[in-house]
């Protein structure tokens, strides 16, 4: 059965030109063979996704491919078996291995449509494989050529990440400092450079690539730089309102929560979110009404003392 370039990235075909990149660049990140070493499943997956990012990137090939004017792998209809670029089809993949990339951010060498993996691991992670190098850790290179860069995961608690700060992790018997940049996001990689294997011939380090993994906090959550709490109240700071001190991740501050309040609405704080260079976020604070877990007499008849009122209109 052919398969379809739109589910190989998991998009719909109406998907925009961004929502495609988007897609793939989360894909490369994940399935990249530089952080799954010896592992074939993801390295069939890797060029799977590349060779799908190459038509579906591309306004030409992708207007031929909806048209099945091409297949998926970039081959005429109904013509043969010519395709782009004779036999080895996208970027050289036809063969079962990687081509050397270049530094100019092309991972399908002169004739491919490409994408910038520098904008995924930072814009030297290819540089090692320049030169004559012949592919993923293939052939050795005449030439200097940089090490492997090292993969590492870390666990980072929810304020730390939030509000930056440095912590130590021992890799390769080495104990390392690492600076956690305020406002970042799990999943986010952070490379430290010249900190990986040897070159070789004479060529620099590798790198180290570290996925952070940001712990769940107790009531704090996000909603990409924005800062979310859910707030209890009571009923009587619901219905008469009520000043409240309330968490941030900067501190505790004060709050006015407006009378006759229902559960579900927000309140914003301006600036109290992330902040990191993709912008500044805000903190949403959520109300919700929790009633007294003791009887409370007093309440009780205050309550069936009050005129009935159609809150309900279905």
């Amino acid at each position: 059965m052919t398969k379809n370039l739109y589910h190989v990235l998991g998009v719909s075909k109406e998907a925009s030109e961004s929502e495609i990149k988007s897609a793939y660049r989360k894909l490369a990140r994940k399935y990249h063979p530089d952080l799954n070493k010896d592992n074939k499943e993801a390295a069939e997956k890797f060029k799977e996704i590349s060779c799908a990012y190459d038509i579906l990137g591309d306004k030409e090939k992708r207007k031929k491919y909806d048209n099945n004017e091409i297949d998926c792998d970039g081959k005429p209809t109904g013509f043969g078996a010519g395709g782009f670029g004779g036999g080895e089809g996208f970027g050289g993949f036809g063969n079962g291995t990687y081509r050397t990339y270049s530094t100019s951010g092309n991972p399908f060498g002169a004739g491919g449509g490409g994408f910038d993996f520098s904008s995924i691991f930072g814009e030297d992670i290819f540089s090692q494989f320049g030169g004559s190098a012949q592919g993923f850790g293939g052939r050795a290179a005449r030439g200097p050529r940089k090490g492997e860069d090292i993969a590492y995961s870390m666990k980072v608690d929810f304020l730390t990440a939030a509000k930056g700060g440095e912590t130590s992790v021992i890799i390769q018997g080495k104990n390392i400092n690492v600076k956690i940049p305020a406002g970042t996001l799990d999943g986010q990689t952070l490379r430290l450079k010249g900190l990986g294997q040897e070159g070789f011939n004479g060529g620099p380090k590798g790198d180290v690539l570290i996925t952070i993994n940001v712990d769940k906090h107790p009531y704090f959550s996000l909603d990409g730089l924005n800062v979310l709490l859910e707030l209890p109240i009571s009923i009587k700071e619901a219905v008469l309102g009520a000043k409240v001190t309330i968490p941030t991740i900067s501190g505790k501050v004060a709050v006015t929560i407006p009378p006759y309040s229902s559960s579900g609405e927000k309140l914003r704080l301006k600036g109290k979110g992330l902040k990191n260079k993709s912008g500044q976020g805000d903190q949403i604070v959520s109300l919700k009404i929790v009633s007294p877990k003791n009887k409370n007499t007093e309440l009780e008849k205050a309550l069936q003392n009050m005129g009935d009122e159609t809150i309900r209109n279905y």
